[in-house]
């Protein structure tokens, strides 16, 4: 369950870290959003490893293409990396250096949980470990130049969370994702309130808003749930079929369109589409975008502000 922002600015009183069950639904409470919670594994080595690697899975999957370099290849990049002259080459070849570290870094770990396994004792001072850590911190300062898949920006957060979850116990590393979720929620609804507002300024989109708001709250649903939640099954089917649902909206043009009408229509249209894919990589990833974000507000802005004009000139013709 989430609020809107209007809930939200209700909520102030509730403290963040706040637990209640909601319609049989664990939940905690962050910044405004009562998000799904779920119970920690317990904070062991091996477990560290299962959710280390998930993390590692889900960076790459997210992160632009060619940068999943293996781990034993380390040497290699960091040569080409250093001997790189060309800057927007040597960019590149530092993202997959990001790559092979976080690789590096996961195989250490690995290899740590196998020995542990066999009754050998790793402790947290011992030099493996301590590999392990600079390899995750080092990968993190590459990472913050790594684009995001879709080519806008960079996401630093995914980068941070494999250190996180190798540095502090599970419990807090999971309390530290609510924190992100809620941020994402707020970013999924600045997007989809300030669509619906650019868009029912004018009567070519005059009832789009609940498609919007129907996606938007599907996607909120969609972030605060695991893959590994059965409830999945329902949660993204319905996070697909709302955001089918606001690709077919089709403005309303008059029965002899003006140019006007086409352009107002055609941006329109685009303004819908490049939403609905902010909105999924924001809900895929589960961290904040601000850089897409808030360029796209300036565009939805601007689309507004041209419809006014537009409207104030003709309403003087």
């Amino acid at each position: 369950m989430t609020f809107s922002w209007e809930e939200a600015a209700m909520s102030e009183e509730i403290i963040n870290g706040s637990k209640k069950n909601i319609a049989g639904k664990p939940c905690i409470f962050y910044d405004g959003y009562w998000i799904k919670r779920y119970e920690p594994p317990e904070n062991s080595l091996a477990a560290k490893k299962q959710l280390i690697e998930a993390l590692t899975r889900r960076l790459f999957n997210h992160m632009e293409h060619g940068i999943n370099v293996p781990g034993q290849r380390l040497s290699e990049v960091r040569e080409a990396y250093e001997t790189e002259r060309d800057a927007g080459k040597k960019r590149v070849k530092g993202a997959m250096l990001a790559g092979a570290l976080f690789n590096r870094a996961a195989d250490i770990f690995k290899k740590v949980v196998e020995l542990q396994e066999c009754g050998v004792e790793i402790r947290e001072d011992d030099a493996l470990m301590h590999e392990c850590g600079r390899c995750l911190m080092e990968a993190l300062e590459f990472g913050k130049t790594v684009k995001h898949r879709s080519g806008d920006e960079s996401i630093d957060e995914l980068w941070g969370e494999p250190f996180k979850a190798f540095s502090m116990p599970i419990e807090d590393f999971y309390e530290s994702r609510y924190i992100k979720i809620a941020q994402t929620m707020r970013e999924i609804d600045q997007i989809g309130q300030t669509l619906a507002r650019c868009l029912e300024a004018g009567s070519l989109f005059a009832g789009v808003e609940p498609s919007i708001k129907t996606f938007t709250e599907a996607a909120k649903a969609k972030c605060e749930t695991l893959r590994t939640d059965p409830v999945i099954f329902e949660v993204w089917p319905s996070f697909v079929v709302a955001a089918d649902h606001l690709s077919e909206f089709q403005p309303k043009l008059p029965p002899n369109p003006s140019d006007w009408d086409r352009w107002a229509a055609t941006e329109g249209l685009r303004l819908i589409q490049e939403g609905e894919q902010i909105l999924t990589d924001l809900t895929r990833a589960r961290v904040p975008m601000p850089k897409s974000t808030a360029a796209f507000v300036q565009r939805c802005e601007a689309y507004r502000r041209t419809c006014e004009r537009s409207d104030r000139v003709e309403g003087t013709a």
